[in-house]
């Protein structure tokens, strides 16, 4: 086909002007910031953020984010893969996006509709929010450009961690160090919802400079814009009448607000996001802002109002009906006692399958179901225990795993799980029934010391939940080992495994088989066996029964220890040879340590010799204490052809201020040292009779 000369020349003014319509949306890098090998602001990092900007305009309907990174290490390339963050409250490192305050709707006050009315259901993002634009680019440090090209609909589609929705990513081309990668992304939302932004101020690299930007919806400003007869509703269809936000920022920095309205933030030399080793949830200590969109004009008035709320939506939910008391009167014996009919109760509300992320209507359909989510097996549990006649509150968390509970941001969605507290003889019992395989009188770690609104006699109350008691979750490690004079051993372990470390592996089972269990388990050793030892996990005992100890059976095998000059030396402490000690090598700390739970590790291990060696040297009995938080106790028993090596580690905090921390740091200091002890055996002859 032939093309006309008006259409070569056009086709050919588009192709010189694409690459300057690029570039006229991008900036021109410095010669410092090509030539640039390090930040002496940011000593060691592996990449920069030389901008950041990020623009929400609710009115218009689009989140706008655009960003210049400079790469300065191998390790930094990683930020080239870009992921665009698609799910309802997203809040992660990799990239910041709008996000649906519940369940919220456009009324047209001129006509006299009422909207539509609020379904309870969280409306799907997917159908929200649309990408309509992304750009991109790769400058190498000798100035050469490695345009991106990718269209939305060409992405990297990435499942969100429920499994809910789609993500969406991309890789940015040619990235190498000393490259600066530039992309911009918009994102649009259809006019029946409204959006409020989360900043995300510190990443995880140093911010040199970076700009955001709210414009409200309509009846938050305060020019023309602000006329409109579209307003607000919330979930329960009340009208929304307050703007807050809630800012964690450094000392100094405000939020600006214009006369019309309008939001922004400007900062300069932003440290990076903390990254410090058994610290909390990062997204409750880094600097950040929420905005949102509420019915209430202060704290305690929301507060209030939707304590009451969600209260009588669990006493609804959790109504124990005809077919739940007839349920309870199968379960339970009337000469149970009050623990006895908990445990029964408990039992059967375990054994229910799992669904999908939406809970059924009430307790009465979860049950005839069989399935239900762990907020509705919770509420389950609660409706039975009251349908048995005891008395039992409902407990809303943030898990520990996910940040803390937070009364100035006002959204009850910061909560995460559902607990059930349990009253008898004035005792409460903290009860943990949507944690599959979770024992009873025992609660996730994730759950306790965890902080969030509580049920009670009188209303709903802020309220902690208590942290388990270090004796409740053990590890012990039981082997006998036959060592020859060349140091090759053979042997087995038990590993006896009562709490946490009991969970974890459990719930790990109810998606996979026992093959992959073992693989597992296999890899985790991997890290704590001494080198030149092979550990395979022979089988599993009590692997489905939560009130039963786990152990697991682990063959060893390979070359332990050096042999020179007629000695072999063994370490002393097994599975010490290769452990990491926490904070020994960190000189200091600035966020507080959280271990989420305390435990005892005991390790007893019987050494079986050859006559030909005999015991030169072995540690003395030692004792390592820092005073009402930690001990560290060893023994060795010689005895003819056989060492008995006892190490118990009990560590009964959860928490440790920063201010504790060089006790904190002495303690496993002395810990690490006690660990490296020897055993010393030397060959002997062997007297051969006649």
């Amino acid at each position: 086909m032939r093309i006309s000369t008006p259409v070569r020349i056009l086709l050919l003014l588009l192709a010189v002007a694409s690459p300057a319509l690029l570039r006229a949306q991008f900036q021109q890098p410095t010669a410092e910031e090509l030539a640039m090998t390090a930040d002496p602001k940011a000593p060691g990092a592996a990449a920069v953020y030389l901008n950041i900007e990020e623009i929400t305009d609710d009115p218009h309907h689009f989140y706008s984010f655009y960003t210049r990174i400079k790469i300065l290490q191998e390790t930094g390339k990683n930020l080239a893969n870009v992921e665009i963050p698609f799910q309802v409250g997203d809040t992660g490192a990799t990239g910041v996006k709008p996000r649906v305050m519940g369940q919220d709707w456009l009324t047209d006050a001129d006509s006299g509709e009422k909207g539509a009315k609020p379904s309870g259901k969280q409306p799907n993002p997917q159908e929200i929010f649309k990408i309509d634009d992304i750009k991109g680019r790769t400058i190498h440090s000798d100035g050469t450009v490695v345009s991106l090209t990718v269209r939305p609909d060409e992405l990297l589609k990435l499942k969100s961690p429920d499994g809910q929705f789609d993500r969406r990513a991309f890789t940015m081309p040619g990235v190498e160090a000393g490259s600066i990668l530039e992309y911009r992304y918009t994102i649009r939302y259809d006019e029946k919802h409204f959006s409020s932004p989360f900043w995300q101020v510190q990443r995880p690299f140093f911010v040199r400079k970076s700009h955001y930007a709210f414009t409200p919806f309509n009846d938050f400003l305060s020019d023309d814009q602000a006329m409109t007869s579209r307003y607000l509703l919330d979930a329960r269809g009340k009208v929304v009448n307050t703007l807050i936000w809630w800012p964690v920022l450094p000392a100094g920095v405000t939020v600006k607000r214009d006369a019309i309205g309008n939001f922004s933030l400007d900062l300069t030399d932003t440290p990076p996001a903390p990254n410090e080793e058994w610290m909390p949830p990062v997204q409750s200590l880094a600097y950040h802002i929420n905005f949102y969109y509420k019915n209430a004009f202060s704290g305690s008035e929301f507060w209030a109002s939707e304590n009451k709320r969600w209260s009588k939506d669990v006493d609804r939910f959790a109504e124990p009906t005809a077919a739940i008391r007839q349920a309870v009167a199968g379960l339970v014996a009337p000469g149970d006692s009050d623990i006895d009919k908990a445990r029964k109760l408990y039992k059967a509300v375990q054994a229910l399958g799992s669904s999908g992320p939406r809970s059924a209507g009430s307790a009465e359909d979860a049950w005839s179901s069989k399935i239900g989510t762990s907020e509705g097996t919770a509420l389950l549990y609660l409706a039975m225990l009251r349908a048995a006649g005891l008395t039992a509150y409902a407990m809303a968390v943030v898990d520990r795993d996910k940040g803390v509970f937070s009364s100035g941001y006002l959204s009850f969605d910061q909560f995460d799980s559902y607990i059930v507290i349990l009253s008898i003889g004035g005792n409460e019992i903290f009860l943990d029934p949507g944690e599959k395989m979770c024992p009873f009188q025992t609660m996730h770690w994730r759950h306790s010391g965890a902080t969030g609104i509580r049920q009670s006699s009188g209303a709903p109350v802020v309220a902690r939940t208590p942290f388990q008691a270090y004796t409740a979750n053990t590890l012990l490690r039981t082997g006998d080992i036959t060592v020859d004079e060349h140091g090759v051993v053979t042997g087995r372990f038990n590993f006896i495994m009562s709490g946490q470390e009991a969970l974890h592996w459990r719930q790990i089972a109810l998606g996979n088989d026992e093959t992959e269990i073992k693989k597992q388990f296999d890899r985790s050793l991997e890290s704590v066996v001494p080198n030149g030892i092979e550990a395979h996990t022979d089988h599993f005992l009590s692997l489905g029964d939560p009130d039963a100890n786990l152990i697991a059976i682990v063959n060893v095998h390979g070359t332990l220890g050096a042999a020179s000059f007629g000695r072999l030396q063994l370490p002393a402490f097994f599975f010490e040879t290769r452990g990491a000690h926490p904070f020994a090598d960190q000189e200091k700390r600035i966020e507080p340590v959280d271990m989420h739970y305390g435990e005892q590790v005991t390790d007893q291990i019987v050494y079986h010799l050859p006559a030909s060696l005999s015991v030169e040297g072995a540690p003395q009995d030692t004792k390592v204490s820092w005073e009402g938080h930690a001990v560290l106790g060893t023994n060795v028993a010689i005895a003819p052809s056989q060492i008995t090596v006892i190490r118990s580690l009990a560590r009964a905090f959860t928490f440790v201020k920063p201010e504790e921390y060089q006790d904190l740091r002495a303690f496993y200091q002395k810990v690490a040292a006690a660990d490296q002890q020897q055993l010393v055996l030397t060959r002997t002859s062997v007297v051969q009779g006649n």
